[in-house]
This record gives structure tokens, C-alpha cells and sequence, in this order.
């Protein structure tokens, strides 16, 4: 009984044994091997196509970003007043019609109007009645029949009624000379109609003191950007500027800081800056909301990039740096800034270092698969 034993655990020994030399020889000769993964390497035809940066540096700028709105050149803005009580007639434009200098733009039906008109035809008739008078006493003193003081006297009176009817023209000429009791209202530059204050049969008095229309080019604009007290500190004169609109998200308007009212508006507590942009196109449309990025150099440099270059992933900044002949590296880099299409840096690159600087994030993914 023992023997028989003794040999069954003998037999369990000898298998125990081929098991374990048997995972020993399996360790030691893996059947699969684990290939070296191999190095991406761009494609000459995405070479050519991709756009390469050198790392520099740059001085470092100080950005303030504004609230403001677009506001008309009130340098080139004319408001147009009544010179005449009256009642409106025939409004022809309405707000930002296009006008041209000279061009009418309502009539206002007078009595001042119809007065002027009287007056000139009283004016003409006093004045060639005196003059008959005139010559009736140059004749009579030639004659014998009439003495100089006579012919003096004449003569004033015919001096006088010249200098009325000058008179009475010169008032209905600024009036626009309408001899129908009319006065016809006329843009005196040309440019859009950015007020109108009237409407068809309304009655105005020309004491009222509030403009019927405001003309603008509206080839030049005004920015006006609002500072609160923290910030007036990091505002100066002649600052670059970077102006976008909800209209144009793409597109970025540069300008200067041209003029620092330097009072503070008593209903929202801000200063005012102003800044003037060319709008040949029309582009920029008064009352838009704009947001204005104030530019202040710093006595710093710091190393920088383009924007376009930079990538961000799992929470942390990387570029690809470029050995050459398709080859590039996927570094981590620390940003200190972003301006617009600059990112300022604080490590991970040096100056001189080249980078790819067009479709990173495609190179970036290939990289990582």
C-alpha cells in the first residue's frame, strides 16, 4: 500500500516537473514578437503644401481688451436746422439714403418764405422808382430847374433802395431764393443721412434749436472704446489697436489711440478713447459693437510663435518641432500669451528652432497613431 503511493507521487513529481520546464521555455522563446514601432514620416507631397516657422523673439506686448462701438466722424458730420417756421412737405429721403451735395431733401411751406418774396418785389419797385427820380432831377438841374442839393438828395434815396434790394436777395438767397413761399431744404455736402428728425406735415419753428437731418461721409469712423479706473494706467496715446466685430469675426481692424478724453463719464464711471478708422467700404456701420485690444510694448522680450503652430491636448501646449526631411517632434511648450495670430512663450523651445507652422493638428495626430 505504501509502495503504490510512492509511486503515484512520484508520477506527480516527474508531470509537476515538464509543466514548470515547459513555462520556463516559454518565457525564455516568446512566439510573438512586439515589433519596434516605426517613425511617421510626412509625405513629400504634404512637404510641399506645409508651411515652416523659425522660433524668434519678439518684444513682449501688454494687451487690454475694451468694450466700444462705432460712432460717427462728427469732424465730417453736418446737422442740418430750419431757417424758416413752417410746415414739412415731401420728405424725399429716408435714414442712410445716399445724398449728394445740393441734392433736396424736403420742402417746408413758409410765411417767413412768402415774406422774403415780398419784400424783394417791394425792394425792385422802390428802386426803379427812385431811380426815375434820379434822373428826373439830373435832367432838372441841367436845366437850370433844379438845384445840386436836389440832385444829392436823389441820388441817396437811389443808393439806399440798391443797398435794400442787396439786402432782400442776399436773405433769400441763404433761404434758397424760392420766390413761391417754399423753402426747399438741400444737402449742403454729400454723404448718408444718419438723422431725420421730421416727417410729412410737420410743424417746425425755426427757434426750436434741433436739427431736421444729420449728413455723414462715413469714410472715416470713430471708435469709441470705454476704460474703466482700473485700467487708465495701461492706456496711453498713440497705443496700437485691434478692433473686431460680431459682424466681421475674421477680420481685425488696426488703428491707433488717437485722442484720451480724460474724464470720466458720470452715469457708467469710464473714460472714453477714441480711435479713427479709414471705412472706405462702408464697412463699419455706426452704433456697431465693437472690441477694442489696446497693444502697450513692455522693456521685455520673450520667445514667440505663430498661433497657428500651437496645439493643445490633455491639457497641456505642444508645437512640432522640424528636424528636416519629413522628421518631427511633438514638444511641450509653456505659453505665456496669445495676441491675436503671436503666442509668447515661456519654455519648451528655443530661438532658432524651426517649426511647422500650417496644419499642425493633422501632423500632430498622425504622430500619435
Amino acid at each position: 500500500m505504501n509502495h503504490s503511493v510512492f509511486l503515484k507521487s512520484g508520477k506527480y513529481l516527474v508531470v509537476l516537473f515538464f509543466i514548470n520546464v515547459g513555462l520556463l521555455s516559454c518565457k525564455s522563446h516568446p512566439e510573438n514578437v512586439i515589433a519596434e514601432k516605426e517613425k511617421y514620416i510626412i509625405p513629400d507631397s504634404l512637404q510641399k503644401s506645409m508651411r515652416i516657422d523659425t522660433v524668434s523673439k519678439c518684444p513682449l506686448l501688454n494687451a487690454l481688451t475694451l468694450t466700444g462701438s462705432v460712432d460717427f466722424d462728427q469732424d465730417h458730420q453736418v446737422n442740418i436746422y430750419p431757417l424758416v417756421s413752417g410746415n414739412i412737405q415731401d420728405v424725399k429721403v429716408q435714414i442712410g439714403d445716399y445724398v449728394t451735395a445740393g441734392q433736396t431733401l424736403a420742402i417746408i411751406k413758409s410765411s417767413e418764405m412768402a415774406g422774403y418774396s415780398n419784400n424783394l418785389i417791394v425792394a425792385e419797385t422802390n428802386l426803379t422808382a427812385t431811380k426815375k427820380q434820379l434822373d428826373a432831377a439830373k435832367d432838372l438841374f441841367a436845366s437850370g430847374l433844379s438845384s445840386q442839393l436836389e440832385v444829392t438828395a436823389a441820388q441817396a434815396n437811389y443808393d439806399q433802395a440798391v443797398a435794400q434790394l442787396q439786402l432782400v436777395k442776399r436773405v433769400l438767397k441763404i433761404n434758397g431764393n424760392n420766390t413761391q413761399g417754399d423753402y426747399v431744404v438741400k444737402a449742403p455736402i454729400s454723404g448718408f443721412i444718419v438723422q431725420k428728425n421730421i416727417t410729412n406735415n410737420t410743424a417746425i419753428r425755426a427757434d426750436n434749436g434741433n436739427s431736421i437731418f444729420a449728413i455723414s461721409d462715413l469714410k472715416n469712423v470713430w471708435i469709441q472704446a470705454n476704460v474703466y479706473e482700473s485700467n487708465i494706467g495701461n492706456v496711453h496715446l498713440g497705443d496700437e489697436v485691434n478692433i473686431t466685430t460680431l459682424s466681421y469675426p475674421g477680420k481685425i481692424f488696426k488703428g491707433k489711440v488717437d485722442k484720451i478724453l480724460n474724464v470720466l463719464d458720470p452715469t457708467n464711471k469710464v473714460m472714453k478713447v477714441r480711435i479713427v478708422l479709414p471705412n472706405t467700404d462702408y464697412s463699419l456701420k455706426p452704433q456697431m459693437f465693437t472690441s477694442v485690444t489696446v497693444l502697450s510694448k513692455e522693456n521685455q522680450q520673450a520667445i514667440c510663435i505663430p498661433s497657428s503652430a500651437l496645439i493643445f491636448d490633455h491639457s497641456q501646449y505642444y508645437v512640432l518641432k522640424y528636424q528636416g526631411k519629413g522628421v518631427a517632434d511633438i514638444t511641450p511648450v509653456q505659453v505665456l500669451s496669445t495676441l491675436g495670430d503671436k503666442t509668447y512663450l515661456l519654455g519648451g523651445v528655443k530661438e532658432g528652432d524651426i517649426i511647422i507652422a500650417s496644419q499642425a493638428i493633422l501632423f500632430y495626430d498622425a504622430l500619435n497613431n
